[in-house]
């Protein structure tokens, strides 16, 4: 039968409510993404000799250090890592921990009780509301942002509150616009910097604020730091757990898909307050059997080589460089993020004598129908697009290509703003 048949029949009443109940599969709402998706495709079937530049993938667009290959291969071939790996081996913990305190400056992390490995980023943020949240209670959220963490408070039954993040306010938080009402509520708080989409990066000084903040409100606070090691212009990689308190309202999560070119490999770590890393690992613990051991160790292997990340981030910073003032030229406001491989561009409002736009998704929707460059559009706290910096090129002159044909794909057209 086809998907259609099947949800006339019982299956279909017994999805859970958090997922659509009755209605699962019947929303005729297009997302964001699946745009997207639909509108490359019809970009590339319109214009099928001309090259689509793709800037909206945040995936980096090179293989994994061949050292980390390397070590990948010897591990997998030896019969004591075949087995389940449960919470982690020490070797990675211990790695780890070594990593916090050369990259950023981290002291006292026992990689014991401090530090479990996770398959990435995402199940980690998928299983950290399962520790805290019941029905009624509330995670903080910034937009736009990574939805992971609220959506699995939502399946909860707990609920979402939203802080914009704007140029005004360095796109950070706004902590004192929280209503009293909510904080009493809230059992989490989600921050991520250097920050996705806006590239923007925290500081010190803000990170104590979080914390005198939590502590006051007794709040946990949950610190998403993919791509905290890739940074530019002589900014050093800032990690929450640096700022003296941090251990005691909060954890970090960190992976190294962005930082090392492992996206695929599914390896990542949650560090601070030991009762939470223990509660996150006896959850942990009921979801996932623990990635392979031949992988930690690979990673254990990357992340006693910072310098692999330092190569990387450097082509990240000359791609920015360039895509900056490509943009600025035509007449854009871009400024350079001095973390992450996103740049967070204001739309214009539209084409002099062509078509208007009057969101975010409009432009990015133009920018691929129309040039065959694709973005990612955000429209929860203003109308922007981003661009990322990962896109397909081999070596420095290919890059300067690339760059070059969006400056003139864009340049036979005037902007409004």
């Amino acid at each position: 039968m086809s998907i259609e048949q099947y949800q006339q029949t019982y299956i279909q009443n017994n999805f859970a409510d958090r997922i659509g109940g009755a209605n699962y599969g019947k929303d005729t709402a297009i997302y964001k993404f699946e745009k997207i998706k639909r509108a490359k495709a019809a970009a590339k079937k319109d214009f099928p000799d001309v090259e689509l530049i793709d800037m909206g993938v945040g995936e980096p667009d090179e293989m994994a250090d061949a050292g980390i290959v390397a070590k990948l291969a010897e591990e997998a071939a030896k019969p004591e890592n075949r087995g389940y790996a449960d919470n982690g081996i020490v070797e990675f913990k211990e790695a780890a921990a070594k990593y916090l305190k050369e990259v950023f400056s981290v002291e006292g992390i026992d990689p014991v009780t401090e530090i479990v490995h996770s398959i990435g980023s995402k199940p980690a943020l998928a299983m950290l509301p399962s520790c805290f949240i019941n029905p009624g209670d509330v995670t903080i959220m910034t937009v736009p942002g990574y939805p992971v963490l609220g959506t699995h408070t939502k399946y909860l039954g707990g609920e979402v509150y939203n802080v914009q993040l704007t140029a005004e306010n360095n796109f950070l938080p706004d902590l004192s616009s929280i209503p009293e009402e909510i904080c009493a509520r809230a059992k989490l708080l989600y921050l991520n910097y250097p920050n996705n989409p806006t590239g923007a990066s925290a500081t010190k000084e803000f990170f104590a604020e979080v914390v005198a903040w939590a502590k006051k409100h007794n709040i946990v606070v949950v610190h998403d730091a993919p791509y905290a090691a890739l940074t530019y212009d002589g900014l050093k990689p800032l990690s929450f757990l640096s700022v003296p308190g941090a251990k005691d309202v909060g954890v970090e999560l960190h992976s190294l898909s962005k930082s090392y070119n492992m996206t695929g490999w599914r390896i990542g770590f949650v560090a601070g307050n030991p009762l939470v890393v223990k509660a996150f690992s006896d959850v942990k613990d009921n979801n996932d059997s623990g990635q392979f051991i031949a992988i930690q160790k690979a990673a254990a292997y990357g992340l006693a080589n910072p310098q692999i990340t330092e190569k990387i981030a450097d082509k990240y910073s000359r791609r920015h460089d360039m895509l900056v003032e490509a943009l600025n030229e035509l007449g854009f406001k871009a400024k350079k993020p001095k973390g992450s491989f996103f740049l967070y561009v204001a739309a214009p409002k539209g084409v002099v004598g062509g078509p208007s736009f009057d969101s975010g998704e409009a432009f990015s929707q133009y920018l691929i129908r129309e040039k065959l460059i694709s973005t990612v559009p955000w429209d929860d706290a203003g109308s922007f697009v981003r661009f990322s910096v990962t896109f397909i090129a081999k070596g420095e002159e290919d890059e300067k290509r690339v760059i070059s044909e969006i400056k003139r794909r864009l340049g036979d057209v005037k902007f409004e703003f």
